[in-house]
């Protein structure tokens, strides 16, 4: 008998099926969104660290952005720094320094020269100023230094420079001066300033100052004369009294003020408060120190002058021996060139080695009597053949002397002299040698092609006589010394391939114009700018006479 399955039941089973297919289906479903929730607590970790990553990389950024900006920062402080000192200007009182009131003095001197006037170099030395660093410190002695300077520009007079040249030295230069007394009482209002007192600090501090005073065109025409003038005329104001000015022109106190050293008097305090004893006494004692050394220094300078003085004797015994040995060999030299004369003709070696062995003649015979000069100015002066002599004949002798020499070299020789005779008293022979000598200077350090130009002109009845070139100049470190023996200028060596010389030439000129009663000088714009050289001449030569100064004797401006 079969047995009936109920319906009832089958769907009951197959609903138990389907519930649990359906409660599997949401296990796995809770398995996922349990991954899920564990993925997205990692995920939202993960976003935390990140964060804090970006957050501490931001500050590295920002610190190395700060660090940046600070580096900039003080880059531009050194080009700020860098730019004050390209403008010359002296970093801690703001005045310019030494390069730049050396340039402002030599365009002033220029325009004092071309306008005719007169101009006041001051320098200026604060007195016993390292007591004021040893008390009281560095840092309140740059603070003395700045009010200095402010005291210095406050009572000069607008268009007058204000220079720092070094330490506790000061330059003032005054412009458009017409008498000393009015640079006087400029000088006393600027001493009279600085001493006023003033505070450094907890302290009250009173200064003093020397002063010296040189004068162009009086004392000297340029810069570096005119410093050495009123330098030397500074220290005579200290040596005389602290606290004043000296003129370079006044002569000194006495004669043994004037030769001999002065010990330094032990300075009043400057400090008026807060003085340390044992300082004080230790500044004694170094400057008591201090006076023994310069005594010692003193004799040690007159044996140095003693020696010179020997070494100048020998120098003189030797260029006469020189002299003496240089013509030795001129009597076979002029045996050979006749010879030579008496052969044939038309041999051009033979003619070509005897000019070449009378020039080689001319030299030694010119070298040797510029010696001969040499060692009769050691011995006791030139000797002078004094006579009645028209100048224009004596330019015209020089100029027939120096004109093959010139031609071979294409040079253009202009020649300027006053119509009809002028007449003086001098030496004739002396006077072609000075002219000979300054244009045979002027065409060596001419170009090929190059102009050299002589002048003659009447000046305050004075005869003047001018040689320009337009060649390579003279430095102006080098104008004052070029008259010294032996002295050439660095900048002329090896020009246009001639030779140096042996630096004589102008020595010799320098000489033979003195022992007239005269005086040269020498003028240049510059490197490249030509040179100029003016020969000053009483109408009756006396070596007692020296003309005025006029620095624009000739009424010309220098050779360009």
């Amino acid at each position: 008998m079969s047995q009936t399955q109920d319906p009832s039941s089958t769907a009951s089973e197959q609903s138990q099926q389907e519930l649990a297919q359906l409660q599997e289906q949401v296990e796995a479903v809770r398995e996922v969104l349990k991954r899920l929730l564990i993925e997205v607590v990692v995920a939202e970790s993960s976003l935390a660290t990140a964060q804090t990553s970006r957050i501490v990389e931001a500050n590295e950024q920002l610190v190395l952005a700060t660090l940046h900006a600070q580096a900039q920062a003080d880059d531009a402080t050194h080009a700020l720094n860098a730019a004050a000192r390209s403008a010359g200007l002296d970093a801690l009182t703001q005045l310019p320094a030494r390069g730049l009131i050396l340039e402002q003095i030599a365009l002033a001197i220029a325009r004092a020269k071309r306008h005719g006037t007169r101009l006041a170099l001051l320098f200026l030395d604060i007195d016993h100023f390292k007591q004021i660093n040893d008390t009281l410190g560095h840092s309140r002695g740059d603070d003395v230094l700045k009010l200095i300077a402010t005291r210095l520009r406050h009572t000069v007079r607008e268009e007058d420079l204000v220079g720092r040249f070094g330490g506790d030295e000061f330059l003032l230069l005054l412009a458009n001066i017409t008498q000393p007394g009015d640079v006087a009482a400029i000088a006393d209002k600027l001493i009279a300033a600085l001493n006023v007192p003033c505070r450094a600090g907890d302290h009250v501090v009173r200064l003093a100052s020397s002063i010296g005073i040189s004068l162009y065109p009086d004392d000297a025409d340029d810069v570096d004369a005119l410093i050495d003038r009123a330098d030397a005329a500074m220290y005579r104001a200290k040596w005389q009294q602290h606290g004043s000015y000296v003129f370079c022109a006044e002569p000194a106190l006495t004669e043994e003020t004037s030769h001999q050293p002065r010990l330094a008097a032990l300075p009043q305090p400057m400090v008026a408060s807060g003085q340390d004893l044992g300082k004080q006494e230790r500044w004694y004692a170094e400057l008591r120190e201090a006076n023994e050394h310069l005594v010692l220094a003193a004799t040690n300078a007159q044996e140095l002058q003693e020696a010179a003085l020997r070494a100048q004797r020998r120098q003189a015994e030797f260029i006469e021996a020189v002299a003496q040995e240089l013509r030795n060999p001129l009597a076979p030299i002029r045996i050979a060139t006749a010879m030579l004369g008496r052969v044939r003709a038309d041999e051009p070696l033979l003619q070509r080695a005897q000019s070449m062995i009378e020039q080689q003649a001319a030299k030694i015979e010119s070298l040797a009597s510029r010696l001969d000069d040499m060692t009769h100015l050691h011995r006791g002066g030139l000797k002078l053949r004094l006579q009645d002599v028209d100048v224009v004949s004596v330019v015209k002798a020089a100029v027939s002397a120096c004109r093959p020499a010139l031609d071979e070299r294409l040079q253009q020789f202009n020649v300027h002299m006053p119509l009809g005779s002028q007449r003086m008293t001098a030496d004739p022979d002396r006077l072609v040698q000075i002219l000979t000598n300054l244009i045979d200077n002027a065409s060596k350090f001419a170009p090929d092609g190059g102009v050299v130009d002589v002048s003659v002109s009447m000046r305050n009845g004075n005869v003047v006589l001018t040689v320009s070139d337009n060649g390579c100049g003279i430095r102006a470190s080098s104008l004052h010394s070029i008259f010294e023996l032996f002295v050439q200028d660095p900048q002329s060596i090896g020009h246009n391939g001639m030779g140096m010389g042996i630096g004589i030439g102008l020595t010799v000129v320098r000489a033979l114009v003195e022992a007239h009663g005269g005086r040269v000088v020498a003028r240049s714009a510059g490197r490249g700018l030509g040179s100029q050289f003016v020969v000053t001449l009483p109408l009756k030569a006396s070596p007692s006479f020296r003309p005025a100064e006029d620095p624009d004797v000739d009424g010309q401006e220098p050779a360009q």
